[in-house]
């Protein structure tokens, strides 16, 4: 009888918010390493200088309203790979940890047997900070930063009265299609209408697009064109963005290219 074939590594990889500049070392060496890529939607093409000669690369988004591939399909085919003997890199945005199902994908590889490693990237939140040339944690403006979900697992909102209560920096991600939703959470939470808002799209790239306002005009980002995927920033921070941006009208938001 054959041997049994020894299985394989998967290297969960952060590439960051779509710009190859922002992959780290460490990124780029399990990139190198991998014989097969299992990418997802929001990873740019660019990120392909990264590949050995021979990579089997394999795109497997998931975006939400869109035809793509499930969750549990993806897992499947990490794993499958992995008990093939191959070493896997598992690309995602930003930081695979940060709303990137990182944590799920890990345990169920582990369930397996098969030996993962996470390598940590630049999360699109800190990336549309940069855009905007603000700090997320200011001492003159608020202690913290809450990095949260536009809608939770079960379709419902975050506890806007808790967030709003713990004065921190808002990032939040996966919100565009809610943007209505986020503002009447906010304010209905006692958040004050002229607290300013950002949301910055494609972040970390050369595409970026930013507008800039109040909560209480939050949903003008798409009226202006703005559309996912974006980030929204709420807090006293974000309002240091109007030195950042240049307007192009006057309220409800100005956008910047």
């Amino acid at each position: 009888m054959n041997p049994p074939l020894k299985r394989g590594k998967v290297w969960l990889v952060g590439v960051g918010p779509r710009s190859p500049d922002l992959v780290t070392v460490r990124a780029m060496r399990a990139l190198a390493a991998a014989e097969v890529w299992l990418v997802d939607d929001l990873v740019s093409p660019e990120m392909s200088c990264y590949a050995s000669p021979g990579t089997h690369v394999e795109w497997v988004g998931k975006r939400g309203g869109c035809c793509s591939v499930s969750q549990a399909r993806i897992q499947q085919l990490t794993l499958e790979h992995a008990l093939a003997g191959r070493t896997v890199a598992r690309v995602k945005g930003g930081d695979p940890l940060l709303f990137g199902r990182g944590g799920e994908e890990a345990a169920f590889l582990s369930a397996h047997g098969v030996p993962v490693e996470v390598v940590n990237g630049i999360s699109s939140g800190m990336a549309a900070a940069q855009a905007l040339g603000i700090a997320l944690t200011h001492r003159a403006h608020c202690h913290g930063v809450s990095f949260v979900t536009g809608h939770t697992s079960e379709h419902g909102s975050p506890d806007w009265q808790a967030l709003v209560r713990g004065g921190t920096t808002l990032v939040i991600y996966m919100g565009m299609s809610r943007l209505a939703a986020i503002r009447d959470g906010l304010l209905a939470a006692g958040m004050r209408a002229d607290m300013p808002a950002a949301v910055v799209m494609h972040a970390g790239s050369s595409q970026a697009r930013s507008w800039t306002g109040t909560i209480a005009k939050l949903a003008s980002a798409v009226v202006a064109g703005l559309s996912s995927p974006a980030v929204v920033l709420v807090g006293e921070v974000v309002g240091d963005a109007a030195q950042a941006v240049q307007a192009t009208g006057p309220e409800p938001g100005s956008l910047a290219a």
